[in-house]
């Protein structure tokens, strides 16, 4: 009887360990995805690739395809609307660092949107024809484009609401 008692301590405690608390170590986020034909705007349900300048991603835990983004402050946006899932697990935007002299982002070119920074304010148009934030892994390239075209620099948790919203 003992034996069994003990066998069927040991049958719980593995099943509780194998069902794990949850506490873990979280999965490394995906990868940027690359923008294809079928990459279309959360919020204007138009292809990416009819659009100029810089554009976002955002990946949704057990979601496999990313939330497309047409424009920086739509990215912005959908963090700050409440009737959006936070389930957030990373977030791109394209690097304005690696532009070419004509000012289009790589394709591939993705960083890290809570990691770059933001040139606002500055009268940039971007991909939805309004005024947009331009996002740079560099500061320096940040920097010398505000110098260049105007408005000021900000990281991702200092964009203001304001602006992201202003029409």
């Amino acid at each position: 009887m003992r034996r069994l008692r003990l066998a069927l301590a040991l049958a719980a405690l593995l099943t509780a360990a194998a069902c794990g608390n949850g506490s873990g170590p979280e999965a490394p986020p995906p990868a940027p995805a690359a923008v294809t034909l079928e990459s279309v705007g959360h919020y204007c349900g138009m292809a990416l690739n009819e659009h100029n300048g810089p554009k976002g991603q955002i990946f949704l835990r057990g979601r496999a395809e990313p939330v497309w983004f047409s424009s920086i402050k739509q990215v912005f946006a959908y963090t700050l609307l409440p009737e959006e899932p936070k389930t957030i697990s990373a977030i791109y935007v394209n690097d304005m660092s690696t532009a070419g002299p004509d000012g289009v982002p790589d394709p591939g070119a993705w960083i890290d949107a809570r990691q770059a920074f933001y040139v606002i304010e500055g009268g940039f148009i971007g991909g939805m024809g309004a005024e947009d934030a331009m996002p740079f892994s560099q500061r320096a390239h940040a920097d010398s484009f505000a110098q260049a075209h105007g408005g000021r620099v900000v990281n991702f948790a200092d964009v203001p609401e304001a602006y992201v919203f202003a029409q």
